[in-house]
C-alpha cells in the first residue's frame, strides 16, 4: 500500500510541474512577443459613471430628491 501511494504522489508531482511549467513557458513567450495590447479607448463611461446615466438610476435619484 505505501508504494502505490509514493507512486501516486510522485505521479501527481510530476504531472503538476509539467502543467506548472507550460504555464511559465507561453507566459514568457507573451511577454517576449513584446506586442502588449493596449487597452481601448472606452466609449462608454467607466464605473459608477455607467450607473448615473442609466434610466433607473435618474428614476431613483429623483425620488430621493423628492423626498428630501
Amino acid at each position: 500500500m505505501d508504494g502505490d501511494d509514493r507512486r501516486r504522489r510522485a505521479r501527481s508531482f510530476l504531472i503538476g510541474g509539467v502543467v506548472g511549467a507550460s504555464a511559465a513557458i507561453a507566459a514568457a513567450r507573451r511577454r517576449r512577443d513584446g506586442t502588449r495590447r493596449r487597452p481601448e479607448r472606452r466609449t462608454t463611461p467607466a464605473g459608477l459613471a455607467a450607473f448615473e446615466n442609466a434610466p433607473c438610476y435618474r428614476e431613483l435619484a429623483g425620488d430621493d430628491d423628492r423626498d428630501a
